[in-house]
């Protein structure tokens, strides 16, 4: 018997938020330090939740930098 399983979906909140010196390397806005939240669903089951701190482009939302 051969059961697959895939990779559903992987969903990156933020949490809270707070502005940080610095400008986006990207687009030259500014940034923010972000509490996110990424969950990752196999087969539409919740399986794996994990809270990092990052600074993120409050205009373009690319992450620069991740704290764990």
């Amino acid at each position: 018997m051969v059961c697959f399983c895939f990779l559903v979906d992987q969903k990156k909140k933020i949490k809270a938020s707070k502005p940080a010196a610095g400008t986006c390397s990207r687009c030259g806005r500014g940034a923010k330090v972000a509490d996110m939240k990424t969950s990752t669903r196999f087969c539409l089951v919740p399986f794996y939740c994990r809270s990092w701190r990052a600074i993120v482009c409050s205009f373009c939302g690319s992450v620069l930098k991740t704290y764990r």
